[in-house]
C-alpha cells in the first residue's frame, strides 16, 4: 500500500473501529464575525425516529442534581439562573437538550462518541453529581459563559446507568460550548475521566475523540485555497482545467474525520463574514457540506439495513439571541426564532420541530408575483 493510500485509508479504519456499527454523523461548527457576532450551527444525523421537540426551560426551573438509585444518596435541586431555548428527543421523558441555548449567550451542541465515552463513577464521597440526561441542562441553566462552566465541570461527578431512559442508542455524547466571546469549550468523558480542550478547531464531529482529529488535520496541511496554475512538462504547458485544484486531495466522504477535516478547512479558510446575517449564511454554508440525504450513510444493525439523514439544522446567533432552525422536510426554509421573546414569555413550552411554522412550497414566488 503506498503511502498516499494509507494516509485516506488510515482515519477511515480507526473511525470505522470506533463506531462498532452504529451510525452517527453530526457536525458542529461556529464562528465570529468581523463586527464580533458570534454564530453557531450544527446539523443533526439520526438513523431513528426521535420526536425531535424545541422546548423552552424557563429561568427558575428545577434541575435534580441526583446519583445513581443503587448509592441511595439523596437528590437535590437547583434552580437555573438562565433561561434555555433547545431541541430534545421527544421519546426520551422531559426535556434531554441535545442542542440549545441560554439568555446570556452560551450555546452547545452535544455530538455522539461512541466507543470511546465512559462517564465518571459516583461515590458516597462525592458532593455533587449529575445524571447525563439532565447535564445539559445543568451546565446552560446554570452557567453564562464557557469560563464559568469550565471551573464549575471539575466540581461535579456526571453519570449514566441502565435506569436511565436514553431512547434506542447508548447516551455516549462529546459536547462544543461556545459563548458570546467567541470562546469554546470540548467537554468529553473518556475512561471516566473529564476531558476539556480548548476548541481550537471550531469544529466538532464524532468519534474518535477531539484530540484525536487536530492530529489527524497534519494530514492536510497542503490544502490550500489557491492551486497551481500550470507546470510544464517537457515542451508543454499543462494548465489548470479549472479553480478548486488546492482542495484536491479534500475527504469527501461521511466518516467523522472526513467531516472534521472538511469543515474544519472551509471555516478557517472562507471569506470572513462581516456581520450576524453573512455568519449566519457562512454557517449554513459549511454545514451544507456535511448534509446527508437519506439513505446516502448507511450500516447493518441485527440485519435490517439503517439509514442516518440530516433530521434537523439548527443555527445560533449567540450575539442576538436567535436561532434558525429546519428539519428534513424544509431544508431549504428556516424559520427564525427570537429567543427573547421566548424568554419574556417565563413559562416552559414545547413545540414539535416538524410542526413549525415553515414556508410553504410557492410562497416566494407568490410574493415576488404579487400574487
Amino acid at each position: 500500500m503506498t503511502s498516499r493510500a494509507l494516509r485516506f485509508l488510515l482515519p477511515l479504519l480507526l473511525a470505522a473501529a470506533s463506531l462498532h456499527g452504529e451510525a452517527h454523523a453530526c457536525t458542529a461548527v461556529d464562528l465570529v464575525a468581523a463586527d464580533g457576532t458570534v454564530v453557531a450551527g450544527r446539523t443533526m444525523e439520526w438513523a431513528f425516529e426521535m420526536q425531535w421537540k424545541l422546548v423552552t426551560i424557563p429561568r427558575g426551573t428545577a434541575i435534580v442534581l441526583d446519583a445513581p438509585p443503587a448509592l441511595k444518596l439523596p437528590a437535590t435541586n437547583v434552580r437555573t439562573r438562565h433561561a434555555m431555548v433547545g431541541v430534545a428527543p421527544g421519546i426520551i421523558p422531559g426535556a434531554v437538550l441535545l442542542e440549545g441555548q441560554n439568555s446570556a449567550g452560551l450555546g452547545f451542541s452535544a455530538n455522539f462518541l461512541p466507543g470511546f465515552t465512559r462517564y465518571q463513577t459516583v461515590t458516597p464521597e462525592d458532593g455533587s453529581h449529575v445524571s447525563i440526561v439532565n447535564f445539559t441542562s445543568w451546565a446552560l441553566g446554570m452557567h453564562a459563559t464557557v469560563a464559568e462552566l469550565r471551573a464549575a465541570l471539575p466540581t461535579i461527578k456526571v453519570w449514566t446507568d441502565p435506569s436511565l431512559p436514553t431512547g434506542p442508542s447508548p447516551p455516549d455524547l462529546h459536547f462544543v460550548f461556545v459563548d458570546r466571546s467567541g470562546a469554546g469549550l470540548v467537554v468529553e468523558y473518556v475512561d471516566g475521566e473529564l476531558q476539556m480542550h480548548e476548541n481550537a478547531a471550531h469544529v466538532l464531529t464524532n468519534a474518535p475523540p477531539y484530540g484525536w482529529h487536530l492530529v489527524n488535520l497534519r494530514n492536510y496541511l497542503d490544502l490550500s485555497t489557491v492551486g497551481v496554475e500550470s507546470i510544464r512538462i517537457g515542451s508543454v504547458d499543462v494548465t489548470e482545467l479549472g479553480q478548486g485544484g488546492g482542495t484536491l486531495g479534500i475527504p469527501g466522504d461521511s466518516t467523522p474525520p472526513a467531516r472534521f477535516v472538511r469543515s474544519a478547512f472551509l471555516r478557517h479558510h472562507m471569506t470572513r463574514p462581516v456581520n450576524a446575517e453573512q455568519a449566519i449564511q457562512a454557517v449554513g454554508h459549511v454545514l451544507n457540506t456535511v448534509d446527508l440525504p437519506a439513505g446516502i450513510a448507511q450500516s447493518r444493525q441485527g440485519g435490517k439495513l439503517i439509514s442516518d439523514y440530516t433530521q434537523w439544522v439548527a443555527i445560533k446567533d449567540l450575539t442576538h439571541n436567535r436561532m434558525r432552525i429546519a428539519d428534513y422536510d424544509h431544508r431549504l426554509t428556516f424559520v427564525t426564532l427570537d429567543l427573547d421573546a421566548l424568554f419574556a414569555l417565563d413559562a416552559p413550552t414545547s413545540v414539535p420541530v416538524s410542526g413549525l411554522p415553515y414556508a410553504r412550497a410557492g410562497e416566494a414566488v407568490r410574493s415576488l408575483g404579487g400574487r
